[in-house]
């Protein structure tokens, strides 16, 4: 599992709102960090080959931005502002990622593969005691997960009250322009954004479906990739027994075509394609927009909601630009890696 840094923690109980406002920014460069990556290996599938996998990992990507929603829509509340239009913002691939312990797991940007989906995109997600379901988990101490670390956001939220929050809602993002955000204006919807948060990407202790959504929690997504199979209710389980004999992997299969992964190069940096080449060029392109996306972002949360619609623009540009540069569209076949670094224009 990935391990929240200590000192965020510690410094999370000395009390008052400022440690809170610190650790939400913690945790919106940390819900950002995990976007790149995972839209590195999507953007490397051949949906035409790898659909069912491409398809789960957009999801899991949806929900991280929703997340990164709800955690900035608190910290407005909170009467603090995001800051999302900067170089520092965008994390170092490979490397560890924001907040967490140094050196314990190093997050790049590497095409898809099932080990990626095994060692990395699941030690992200993985809660504090995953359902096994059927599968084999060799135990390991337990100590604070990204969700514990939210958890323990919520319990200082809770404790601050209401009095802590904005009297009127602050540069917030509705559930009319973000599916399932929640508008925060007191320590009571804030601790329901966080729990949003928590049980998407790691369900609950009892069961791997989301509270708010549709699907199984992140964790168990990708654990169907890696098992190759669809998570469902297990016919033969008795109701009335433990949790992680409720479900069983053994679904409609999710096969990995090997042909179906392109041939990119694993963390890419703009300095990898030389001057003057066109995998320059396409990279550097993908670079201004992406850090064009951050400005919109940037604005979006922090008092101009009507800019989400251009940054949604850029999200669909940026898909459409990586995924002709991975296929090698324009460089003879050969794949182009995006490097996701910061690349305003002058």
């Amino acid at each position: 599992m990935l391990q929240v840094a200590p000192e965020l923690v510690a410094d999370l109980q000395r009390g008052g709102v400022e440690p809170v406002r610190r650790a939400l920014d913690a945790a919106i460069q940390l819900e950002h960090s995990t976007i790149p990556p995972y839209l590195y290996a999507l953007y490397s599938l051949d949906p035409g080959k790898n659909g069912a996998i491409a398809s789960i990992i957009r999801s899991v990507v949806v929900e991280e931005m929703l997340h990164m929603t709800l955690a900035c829509n608190i910290l407005n509340a909170l009467n603090g502002t995001p800051q999302l239009n900067s170089p520092d913002f965008i994390p170092v691939y490979p490397g560890h990622l924001p907040g967490t312990v140094q050196g314990q797991l190093d997050v790049g940007l590497a095409p898809f593969t099932l080990d990626l989906v095994r060692d990395v995109f699941m030690v992200i997600e993985e809660p504090d005691t995953p359902l096994q379901f059927r599968i084999a988990e060799v135990a390991v101490q337990k100590p604070m997960t990204i969700g514990d670390f939210y958890r323990s956001i919520r319990d200082k939220i809770l404790d601050l009250g209401t009095n802590a929050f904005s009297r009127t809602p602050r540069h917030q993002i509705g559930p009319d322009r973000v599916e399932f955000a929640v508008v925060v204006t007191n320590a009571a919807a804030a601790a329901q954004a966080i729990d949003v948060i928590v049980e998407q990407g790691e369900g609950t202790a009892t069961r791997p479906g989301e509270v708010v959504g549709h699907d199984f929690a992140h964790y168990y997504r990708f654990a169907e990739i890696v098992h190759g199979k669809r998570l469902i209710p297990n016919p033969a389980a008795d109701p009335s027994g433990p949790p992680d004999q409720q479900y069983v992997y053994g679904g409609a299969p999710i096969v990995l075509d090997t042909t179906g992964v392109f041939a990119v190069p694993t963390n890419p940096t703009a300095a990898l394609y030389p001057p003057g080449t066109v995998a320059r060029r396409l990279c550097d392109t993908f670079n201004y927009t992406y850090t064009a996306l951050l400005g919109q972002l940037h604005a979006t949360f922090t008092g101009q909601p009507g800019r989400l619609t251009a940054a949604l623009g850029l999200m669909m540009s940026l898909e459409q630009q990586a995924k002709d540069m991975m296929s090698g569209l324009n460089t003879g076949g050969v794949g182009v890696g995006p490097s996701f670094e910061y690349l305003p224009l002058l």
